[in-house]
C-alpha cells in the first residue's frame, strides 16, 4: 500500500483535510488522531488495517492540513459536528471508529449523539471524565481570557530542521524510535518563509474553554452508546485507570484492555499489540495473546 489520498469536505465554513487509503469497497473505518496530533500518525496502523476496510483518517480542525478555525472555536462540540460532515460527505453508514486521546472523546460524544451510525468503537486512552468545574464563572472566564492573551502574545517555537523537531518529539515521548519520530515530524510540520519549521497545529487549541461539558453531559452520551466498545489504556499513561475509576459501568457493552508497558501513545509505544486487539475487536482476526 502507497501514500494515501488527499481530500477535502467543508464544515462550519472550513475546509477540512482527510486521508483516505482507498479500498472503498471495504467497510468504512474512521481513525481520529490527538490533540496537537495529525492524521499520519495513523500510518502504520492504517497500513495494517487498509486491505479490510476503507479507511479514512481527518486531521480535526486546527490540525495538520486542516484550515484553523477563526475566534478558536476548538470545543468538543465543533469537533463532533466536523465528524458529523465528514460522514455525510463521504456516505459512510455503519462506520466503525477508532479514536486517541482528544480523537477517542469525540468519537464516544459522536456515538452517544447517533448511536445508530456507528457500528464498533475503539478508544485508545481516551475514556476519561473532566474535572468539575467548582471555580465560579468569573473566575473561569477571566482565566480563559488569559490563556489568549498568552497566546496571542507568545511566538511559537521554530525548529532549524524537521530532525530536531523530530529529537522534541523523543523528548516527549522516549518510546518512539527515530524513524517514528522523524515520520511524526515530517508529516506534523509546515515550512516557514526564512526555511525553519513550526508545528502545523493552531496554538490556540491550549486554550480551555469555560463552558466545555459536564462530568454527567459525558457519561449521558456513554449510555447511549449502542455498538461494542473498546476502551484501550496504556498502563504507564497519564490517564487514569479506566476501571479503577469505575468508567465500564456507563456504557451497555465496554471491554477493557490494558496495554503493559505503554504510555498515552500505546498505538506507538506497543504498536503490534495494539494492532492485533484491534484485529480481534474489529473482527478479522482472533486474538491469540
Amino acid at each position: 500500500m502507497g501514500e494515501p489520498a488527499d481530500r477535502f469536505y467543508q464544515s462550519q465554513g472550513l475546509r477540512l483535510h482527510y486521508a483516505d487509503w482507498g479500498n472503498a469497497t471495504a467497510p468504512p473505518l474512521i481513525l481520529i488522531h490527538g490533540g496537537l496530533d495529525h492524521c499520519r500518525n495513523w500510518d502504520a496502523i492504517a497500513r495494517e488495517l487498509q486491505p479490510h476496510f476503507h479507511i479514512m483518517a481527518p486531521d480535526l480542525r486546527g490540525h495538520g492540513d486542516s484550515e484553523w478555525a477563526s475566534g478558536s472555536s476548538y470545543g468538543l462540540s465543533e469537533n463532533v459536528y466536523d465528524l458529523a460532515r465528514l460522514t455525510r460527505f463521504a456516505a459512510l453508514r455503519d462506520a466503525a471508529i477508532v479514536g486517541h486521546s482528544l480523537g477517542g472523546m469525540i468519537a464516544l460524544a459522536y456515538a452517544g449523539t447517533y448511536p445508530d451510525r456507528v457500528s464498533r468503537l475503539a478508544v485508545l486512552d481516551g475514556a476519561f471524565l473532566p474535572r468539575s468545574q467548582p471555580m465560579p464563572i468569573n473566575e473561569r472566564m477571566s482565566k480563559w481570557i488569559d490563556q489568549l492573551d498568552r497566546i496571542a502574545q507568545s511566538e511559537p517555537r521554530s525548529f532549524r530542521t524537521v530532525q530536531e523537531a523530530a529529537q522534541r518529539l523523543s523528548t516527549r515521548n522516549k518510546r518512539l524510535t527515530a524513524e517514528q519520530a522523524l515520520h511524526l515530524a515530517s508529516h506534523g510540520l509546515r515550512r516557514n518563509a526564512d526555511g525553519s519549521y513550526r508545528w502545523k497545529f493552531d496554538h490556540y487549541q491550549r486554550a480551555r474553554a469555560p463552558y466545555r461539558l459536564s462530568p454527567d453531559d459525558h457519561i449521558a452520551l456513554w449510555a447511549r452508546i449502542a455498538c461494542p466498545t473498546l476502551l484501550m489504556w496504556g498502563s504507564e499513561s497519564f490517564v487514569p485507570d479506566p476501571e479503577a475509576a469505575g468508567l465500564l459501568a456507563h456504557f451497555r457493552q465496554a471491554e477493557l484492555r490494558k496495554i503493559a508497558g505503554a504510555g498515552h501513545w500505546l498505538h506507538h509505544d506497543r504498536r503490534d499489540e495494539v494492532v492485533a486487539a484491534l484485529r480481534r475487536f474489529l473482527g478479522m482476526a482472533r486474538d491469540r495473546d
